[in-house]
């Protein structure tokens, strides 16, 4: 008698699928998982964040007051205008320089999700005001806000204007990183932070002179004619509308109104096209064209007139370096701008000194501390042509002579020029005795350091210049270092002091082949103390700079 099979049990009833999460909540949670791991890391990167938060906080705090105080002021509209045209500028660059400070920033990461562009620019538009810097652009626009808003209308004007500001400038950053994504990520597109530290030096010393000349202009009154323009330009015109509201001009502020909504709509436009492509578009940025013609081979053109043997090799391969490594060329534009603007805009401002040239000296000198970390783990191939003190010295020699190849006539020119702006060019002998006097100092200190202070510099990172754990080493090297070559121009400081001292200005133009002469000695014998260091550290010097 067969038995017959028992009947299997009945399927259950399929469960009704779980709702998926909205992608804007999913996006807002990741951006809330990076700021929290960002503080599971090393105490180092603790520090930063919350020290980048704090400077957040009391920035805003400070501005919110100072605008604040501006209530009620009869050129509070002209400051709040012209701020917000700021804000909207540094929104706009800021990705194109510091991109690699928000990884967030990069939407090629997200190219192989199945995600559509607009659900895609939704959820990080919001998901991008959460950060240091839009908080800091909320605590602005509301004190600007308080600043402007007078009457019931224009506190409901600022309510909407506040959002408004944010969401303009989220936008515009979010389309023009998204628009040059593919450039920032390739290898000549990361030259752009060569232009950072050089905006950083221009800007600064740009506001304090117009900050300056505005105070001599009659204040904030000058810069009517330039808000006139500004109000009608987004995101301008958010905080604009405020202060046409309190005026009682509102069909002004309805214009300005539909500007700031119309510039929201076009940059979300803009943006969701430009991710688009970027997500159908294959990755062509990094193709260079072929070209022409071959480099030409290194014997060839303007490296013809170097020394010949190993100093004019090494002379070669360190000015190369300064014209394609990104780091390196960075330093030394950052160097060469910062050396000029100081000297040359406090004599604009009328508090300058023949002096201040000696300032540009010590710019260039710096970068000739940690010579070998600048070559990175490549130091290796270097390392095995170095068996002898001599090898080592012709070594430094070379660096120290590409160095000054630049520095030299640099320094000559900004003295000059110096002198002639204030009006002393008696005192240029002196002024670049003591410059050249400092140079040579600081080639000798930088040698040393580089012998015994030698650290990595971290290939990936615009902005990391020091590996992990060896921020010890770099300050000993470049602080130590220059405290030490300030301390070697005491006696051609006391040479030059004691000449106008003793009133005897008809030969103060001895300093200047005093300068000379004691420059080069320094250096020859910073050289020479270095060589020695590098021969017996050689394994050291080339595990310290191979770390990162």
């Amino acid at each position: 008698m067969s038995t017959a099979t028992p009947a299997a049990p009945a399927a259950p009833a399929a469960r009704a699928a779980a709702p998926a999460p909205s992608l804007t909540s999913t996006f807002v949670r990741l951006k809330l998982a990076l700021l929290r791991n960002g503080l599971k890391g090393s105490s180092k990167r603790k520090a930063a964040f919350v020290g980048s938060a704090v400077l957040a906080l009391l920035a805003a705090a400070v501005v919110v007051l100072v605008l604040s105080v501006l209530r009620g002021h009869a050129h509070a509209g002209t400051a709040v205008v012209v701020l917000a045209a700021i804000l909207g500028l540094s929104w706009a660059f800021m990705p194109l320089f510091f991109a690699a400070g928000d990884e967030t920033l990069d939407p090629s990461r997200l190219v192989m999700l199945p995600l559509r562009p607009r659900p895609m620019v939704r959820a990080l538009l919001v998901s991008s005001l959460i950060g240091i810097g839009p908080f800091f652009t909320l605590c602005l626009a509301v004190g600007a806000v308080v600043a402007v808003a007078h009457g019931p209308a224009a506190v409901v004007a600022g309510v909407l204007a506040v959002p408004l500001l944010l969401l303009v400038c989220v936008a515009l950053a979010r389309a023009v990183a998204t628009a040059n994504v593919r450039l920032l990520n390739s290898r000549k597109g990361r030259d752009l932070a060569v232009l950072s530290g050089l905006l950083i030096a221009v800007g600064a010393q740009l506001a304090n002179f117009a900050g300056q000349r505005l105070t001599q202009a009659g204040g904030l009154s000058s810069l009517e004619p330039v808000e006139a323009v500004l109000r009608w330009l987004p995101p301008a015109t958010a905080l604009g509308m405020v202060d046409s509201v309190s005026a009682g001009a509102y069909g002004r502020a309805a214009v300005q109104l539909v500007l700031t909504l119309v510039a929201l709509a076009l940059l979300v436009f803009a943006w969701e096209r430009g991710l688009t492509k970027l997500m159908v578009t294959p990755d062509g940025s990094t193709v260079a064209a072929a070209a022409p013609e071959k480099e030409r081979a290194s014997g060839g053109g303007a490296w013809a007139l170097l020394p010949g043997g190993r100093t004019g090799t090494v002379m070669q391969r360190t000015l190369r370096y300064v014209v394609r490594d990104p780091k390196t060329k960075s330093a030394w534009v950052t160097a060469l701008a910062i050396g000029l603007i100081v000297p040359v805009f406090n004599a604009l401002q009328g508090t300058g000194s023949v002096y201040l040239a000696c300032f540009g000296a010590g710019m260039l000198g710096v970068q000739m501390y940690n010579q070998f970390g600048q070559d990175t783990s490549a130091f290796w191939m270097v390392a095995q042509t170095i068996s002898s003190p001599r090898d080592a010295y012709v070594e430094l020699r070379g660096r120290a002579f590409a160095l000054a190849l630049v520095t030299v006539p640099y320094t000559v020119l900004v003295t000059a020029v110096t002198a002639g702006l204030v009006g002393n060019w008696p005192a240029l002998p002196e002024a670049l005795g003591l410059a050249l006097g400092l140079l040579g100092a600081m080639l000798c200190t930088g040698a040393l350091a580089s012998a015994y202070y030698p650290y990595s510099i971290p290939s990936e990172g615009a902005f990391k210049n020091v590996a992990p754990g060896q921020a010890g080493l770099a300050w000993a090297g470049i602080f130590g270092g220059m405290l030490s070559a300030a301390v070697l121009c005491v006696p051609l400081i006391a040479l030059t002091v004691g000449l106008h001292v003793a009133g005897a200005h008809a030969l103060l133009w001895v300093v200047l082949p005093v300068g000379v002469l004691y420059g080069l000695l320094a250096t020859w014998a910073g050289l020479k103390l270095g060589a020695r260091k590098v021969a017996t550290s050689l394994p050291e010097i080339l595990q310290a700079v191979s770390k990162g």
